[in-house]
């Protein structure tokens, strides 16, 4: 209940905040040249423009599905990070994108701020992505943002995903599907703030790296390190 009460009330806020939070950003994304995003690796979806998200795991499946959290993570972060925050963590002066429902709602008006952009007394605040970039790279941006975990969603695994870590360091894995499996259980565990089901988290990037053979671990732990380090 608390989860659902504060994503609600994030997304209540978020368009009737939109203007001010833009008109007070000190830095527009007017002034910012977008950035190709190659999208060759993701299914074509059409001329005409969909509201809904084609590129979710249940919809398209998990290869397609990490592709485009691939593809919309450097899609992000080279157009939308400046305003909206590394990460899809705002600081504040721009909506949170992670907390915009992971459903028809939401993506209607994700796809709709991104084909036309964002005005306010004739001064563009945010450029119209749509023609620019195009629906692909909308949709892979948009997976991205989705699948981002909540604010504190690893607090309770900290402890136990550090241990790992530093067993995995020192090659002191004595059972490594075992280790694999808890990782993927911990990763199962992490909400995201769009309500999406599944979160792209350390924890589940280091559970899809982690096997039996050795040379994956210190890689796993490397993944845990950086992972760990941005929780904090």
């Amino acid at each position: 209940m608390i989860r659902t009460v504060k994503r609600t009330a994030s997304l209540t806020t978020l368009t009737a905040t939109l203007a001010a939070a833009i008109a007070t950003v000190a830095f527009a994304h007017g002034d910012v040249t977008p950035q190709a995003v190659n999208t060759d690796a993701l299914p074509d979806v059409g001329e005409e423009w969909l509201t809904e998200n084609p590129y979710r795991v249940d919809a398209a499946g998990e290869e397609v599905w990490l592709k485009a959290i691939e593809i919309g993570s450097s899609g992000y972060n080279q157009n939308c990070a400046r305003c909206h925050g590394l990460g899809g963590v705002s600081g504040g002066l721009a909506p949170d994108l992670r907390y915009l429902e992971a459903e028809e709602y939401g993506d209607e008006w994700f796809v709709e701020r991104f084909q036309h952009g964002m005005t306010q007394n004739g001064v563009t605040k945010m450029p119209a992505f749509g023609e620019l970039l195009g629906q692909k790279a909308a949709w892979a941006i948009r997976t991205y943002v989705e699948t981002r975990p909540d604010d504190g969603a690893l607090d309770d695994h900290m402890a136990r995903l550090t241990e790992i870590r530093d067993h995995l360091l020192a090659g002191d894995v004595e059972n490594p599907t075992s280790v694999q499996e808890e990782l993927a259980s911990i990763a199962a565990e992490v909400e995201t703030g769009s309500g999406a089901p599944v979160a792209d988290s350390v924890a589940f990037e280091a559970s899809r790296n982690m096997t039996d053979d050795p040379a994956t671990w210190k890689h796993t732990a490397d993944l845990l390190t950086v992972g760990l380090s941005a929780a904090e």
